[in-house]
């Protein structure tokens, strides 16, 4: 873990990176060749590996599990492009970006435009502990549960366990939180709306080729290969925002350079899961600007240096600590584990 992410202090980040706007803007521009090429190599592959999955029942389910973790992995790829393209950031034209990023939907099941939406959300409040509710995961900080009532508590501490973050949490989430709108801001009706909308024509089309291709094969494939999907992504989520040296504020203090710096982690991974995971890995850039199409990420950080200085690098290895990260102390401004509170209390006792 970077050890300048310790020391180094708010002024000193602001003044190092002081002149990010312009040192990303010439990587913030659409290349279409590009994305085709990213379409052609994420969608061929899931296709082809979809296919052998469905035929694979005949042979073995040994055979079958691999090939769903492997594409599970290409539904993430697919998820990326949808998400560049909710940033309207995957082509030029914006118009392709809705027509691409409505048909990703019906691959990942998460609606387009509420999600997007929603998304767009979380980037302009990472981090802000006044809307941990919308687009984050839960989170409560020490003096929150300290003050909690038992059953909120129990609550808590049942929802942040690791089996109910990231295996029930990504079925809850698909299942509930992209079919029913629980963001009901001012001006969202229209967004609701085409979420109902899509919604439908994602069971419709589901419906249509459970049909066609056989109830029970066409679902396990699929809702497996979903399911992987999720989970992945539901782990790196938590990873590049509930790292221990992460970044919280309430808005008043907040700082869009800090939230990005300090509130995103470089998720340090071989190649392979950088190109597997869009490299979302970089996700203090992509927090910095989010126009930045996914294909630019890894050469936005590799020419320039000066990002990767203050920011928190997690390997997978080092990532696993993670989860054991349950509460925010505004105190040390870091996440604490709940054997940390519990020993806390027992000193002050």
């Amino acid at each position: 873990m970077n050890s300048n992410v310790i020391s180094a202090s708010a002024e000193e980040i602001k003044k190092s990176l002081g002149n990010w706007p312009a040192r990303l803007q010439s990587y913030a521009r659409a290349d279409n060749r590009k994305a085709i090429w990213q379409m052609v190599n994420t969608f061929g592959p899931y296709v082809a590996l979809w296919v052998l999955m469905y035929f694979s029942l005949n042979w073995s389910y040994l055979l079958f599990g691999l090939l769903a973790i492997a594409n599970g992995f290409f539904l993430v790829r697919i998820f990326i492009i949808q998400h560049d393209c909710g940033h309207r950031s995957f082509f030029r034209n914006q118009r392709v970006n809705k027509i691409v990023g409505h048909a990703c939907s019906f691959f990942s099941t998460i609606p387009f435009k509420y999600w997007a939406r929603e998304h767009d959300f979380h980037h302009a409040h990472n981090g802000q502990l006044e809307t941990r509710d919308i687009g984050d995961i839960t989170l409560m900080t020490v003096e929150e549960y300290r003050n909690a009532s038992f059953w909120k508590r129990t609550f808590y501490r049942t929802y942040r366990m690791p089996f109910c973050t990231f295996v029930i949490g990504p079925v809850v989430y698909l299942l509930m939180n992209n079919r029913i709108p629980r963001v009901k801001l001012p001006g969202w009706s229209r967004v609701h709306a085409i979420m109902t909308l899509e919604n439908v024509l994602i069971a419709a089309v589901y419906i249509g080729l459970g049909w066609l291709l056989g109830w029970q094969r066409f679902f396990l494939v699929q809702l497996t290969c979903v399911g992987l999907f999720a989970m992945i992504a539901i782990w790196f989520f938590y990873v590049q925002h509930q790292h221990e040296r992460s970044y919280k504020a309430w808005k008043d203090n907040w700082d869009y350079l800090l939230s990005a710096i300090k509130g995103s982690t470089y998720y340090k991974l071989p190649r392979v899961f950088h190109w597997l995971t869009g490299n979302i890995g970089y996700h203090h850039i992509h927090h910095l600007n989010s126009k930045i199409p996914s294909y630019h990420l890894a050469r936005c950080a590799k020419e320039n240096p000066v990002l990767q200085k203050y920011v928190t690098s997690i390997t997978f290895r080092e990532s696993l600590h993670c989860m054991f990260n349950k509460l925010w102390c505004e105190e040390t401004e870091r996440m604490i584990t709940f054997r940390e509170y519990y020993a806390r209390e027992r000193q002050a006792a």
